[in-house]
This record gives C-alpha cells, sequence and structure tokens, in this order.
C-alpha cells in the first residue's frame, strides 16, 4: 500500500477524518447488524472490482476497518495506483460478521470516489505526455473529504495545490480587485506577511498580458496564474515571464483543450474537474 507522505495525511488527521465519518454513519448503533447477526459470528468479504480504471483508498480501507474493530484482518492484493478491471479482487478481509458490515459502506463510499478521482487523473496526465507541464488540484473539493481527495490525485500521478487558505496565499480576481489592482494586493500581502512574521509562497492570478506585466513589475511573488486566457494569449504571457516565475494554466480547461496548452509551455496546469466532477469507481465488498 501507498505510504502516506504528505503533509496533510498526519496520523491524527486521517484518525479524525474516520472517527466522524463512522460516527454519521452508526450513530448510537448499526442496527442492521447488531439485530440480523449473531455477536460471535466470524466470516469474510473481498473487494470485488466492476470497472476499469486506477485503484485509490487501500491504505485508509485498512485504517477504517481498524479503527471499526483491530481484530479484523485485512490481506491487501493489490496496491493504491494499480490499474484494475473487470472481476479483480483488491483485498480480503476477515473477522467479526458485525464489524465487516459496519466497516463497509464508509470503506466503499472513500474508495469508490478516490479511484475515481485517481482514475481521471492518470487519465489526463496521459494527455500532457511530451510536455513538461504538471497537473494540479484545487481547492474545489467536497467539504470534510478534502483529505481523501487530494490523496487520491497523489496516487493518480498529479501533484497538490496548495491544501487550504492557510497555507498558501492565492490572490485572485477578487482579491485583485477589491485590493484595488495587482501591485496593490502584491504590496498589502508582502506588509501582512512582514507583519505577522509569516513566511507564505504567494501565488498571483492575472486575467491579461497587462496584468501579467504588472506582477512582474511588481515582483516578490512565488508563481503566476494565467487565468481563463487562450493558447495564443498563454504562449505569448510564458513568453514575457521569461522563466522568471512558474506559470500554471487555469480556468475551464477539459480534457479535450488540456493538451494543446501544456503545449503552450506553461509549468502547471489546475483542473478543478479532478475533484468535483469525477465519477466513481465501481466497487463492491461481496461475502464470499
Amino acid at each position: 500500500m501507498q505510504t502516506p507522505t504528505a503533509s496533510y495525511l498526519t496520523p491524527e488527521a486521517l484518525t479524525t477524518f474516520i472517527r466522524t465519518a463512522l460516527a454519521e454513519d452508526i450513530g448510537d448503533g448499526d442496527h442492521s447488524a447488531l439485530s440480523s447477526i449473531p455477536a460471535d459470528a466470524r466470516n469474510r468479504a473481498h473487494l470485488l472490482v466492476k470497472g476499469e480504471g486506477i485503484l485509490a483508498g487501500m491504505a485508509l480501507a485498512a485504517l477504517i476497518f481498524k479503527e471499526v474493530d483491530p481484530t479484523l484482518q485485512l490481506t491487501a492484493l493489490l496496491a493504491d495506483g494499480s490499474p484494475v478491471k473487470h472481476g479483480d479482487v483488491a483485498f480480503t478481509v476477515e473477522g467479526p460478521a458485525r464489524s465487516i458490515l459496519t466497516a463497509e459502506r464508509l470503506v466503499l463510499n472513500c474508495m469508490q470516489r478516490m479511484s475515481g478521482i485517481a482514475t481521471y487523473t492518470a487519465h489526463l496526465n496521459t494527455l500532457l505526455a511530451g510536455t513538461t507541464a504538471k497537473l494540479l488540484d484545487t481547492r474545489k473539493t467536497t467539504p470534510n473529504f478534502r483529505i481523501c481527495e487530494k490523496w487520491a490525485v497523489l496516487i493518480g500521478g498529479g501533484v497538490n495545490h496548495r491544501y487550504g487558505l492557510f497555507d498558501m496565499i492565492i490572490l485572485k480576481d477578487n482579491h485583485v480587485d477589491y485590493a484595488g489592482g495587482v501591485a496593490q494586493a502584491i504590496a498589502a500581502t508582502h506588509a501582512y506577511l512582514k507583519k505577522t512574521g509569516r513566511q507564505l509562497p504567494v501565488e498571483i492570478e492575472t486575467r491579461s498580458l497587462a496584468e501579467v506585466q504588472q506582477a512582474l513589475d511588481a515582483g516578490g511573488i512565488t508563481r503566476i496564474m494565467l487565468d481563463n486566457m487562450r493558447p495564443e494569449q498563454l504562449r505569448e504571457a510564458v513568453a514575457l515571464i521569461a522563466g522568471r516565475f512558474p506559470t500554471e494554466a487555469s480556468g475551464g480547461i477539459t480534457e479535450q483543450t488540456i493538451a494543446e496548452i501544456a503545449r503552450t509551455g506553461v509549468d502547471y496546469i489546475s483542473v478543478g474537474a479532478l475533484t468535483h466532477s469525477v465519477k466513481s469507481l465501481d466497487l463492491s465488498l461481496k461475502a464470499y
């Protein structure tokens, strides 16, 4: 299984997520299992793949089963990031039958969506072949499920953008407009960081070549975002920036347009659809 490596994938964060999700589902008890299954019953089940894609959530599934019942024994047959097809078996789990049933839905909910995200991420990455562009996710995630969605992007071969509002500054169009312009937004940000003693990366969103030039004149930034620009505009912007700062293309990018955008020379391409519009991979936990 993939070992968590991103800074947000701490044991504490994962445990909090799992316990909150289980509390939402179980409440004061899994009365379906409690009423129909003897307390001493032991059984086994396997995770059956019913679609084609990239598997994600194996490491998380192991943590969920352990949280529900430490006596459950999971045997991984495939790893996170494995290509899968219909009929593959990802793992087996054995132990108290009630515990298997109680954990079943959370495991499936997480793994189905994570696998869908990893699958789409891997697909978009194939469209970047032959370029140096890297695929980024966004904050367009499901509330309280971001930790899993960002993790799935990593498993699919993508790169995580900032995790939240706290670990990076991105001055987007509304920030720029409220501040009075690109230069004013950057200057105010520098003053804030100095006053608070923080050291955070600063990215500025630009909507035109004029704003790109303003960002270059202001300096003191980490990356320039090129928002909703056509490929010919992106090429001009990349040429204007001339390697002084990394560049990121964003805004309405689809699998039909991403290859052409990558060929403009941008360093990063952010795609909100990685997490907000994916189809879950069909998985099922079956007794056997």
